[in-house]
């Protein structure tokens, strides 16, 4: 960590925020689809039919790599990378605040993403044994997701306002 500040200064600690922001919601997210694609290949076996529904309940989780794919394009327009402005000379301090904001997203974007897949897996099964309950297991998704919007409106706020 120290070389990274001594070789590159603030604009390494920006660029590391910004890594895991996208790093670690793609990840959850990548868990999540893969959990509830999981439980959906067990109903689709039986219920081809059910695919359409099944797919909705799959790809929610992936919202969260959107997310966190949003934050870094802030953190890069910020810093100068993105934009034309040129690369910013950050300050260590500054590079440490686009690093803090950027931290939301990428922990409440992992987390959430596994939950969601989780939620999603159970509406799943939930779906199999009466097709006629898909709605609910979409809200209790929706539910989890509400955090992850806390989380990527919590960065954007926080990133605006880092340099």
């Amino acid at each position: 960590m120290l070389d990274l500040i001594s070789t590159y200064g603030g604009v390494g600690i920006a660029f590391l925020g910004a890594a895991l922001a996208v790093g670690f919601a793609c990840a959850g997210s990548g868990k999540g689809t893969g959990i509830a694609g999981e439980s959906a290949a067990g109903l689709l076996s039986e219920q081809p039919e059910s695919f359409g529904k099944c797919l909705v309940l799959q790809v929610l989780p992936g919202t969260q790599g959107l997310y966190g794919l949003v934050v870094w394009f802030m953190a890069m327009r910020q810093i100068g990378l993105i934009g034309g402005s040129g690369l910013l000379d950050l300050t260590v301090a500054q590079g440490i605040a686009v690093f803090g904001a950027c931290l939301p997203m990428a922990i409440g974007g992992y987390i959430s993403a596994v939950a969601q897949g989780r939620v999603a897996a159970a509406s799943v099964n939930l779906m199999a044994k009466n097709p006629a309950q898909f709605s609910k297991g979409i809200i209790m998704c929706g539910i989890v997701e509400f955090y992850a919007i806390l989380s990527l409106l919590a960065s954007i706020l926080m990133v605006l306002q880092a340099v």
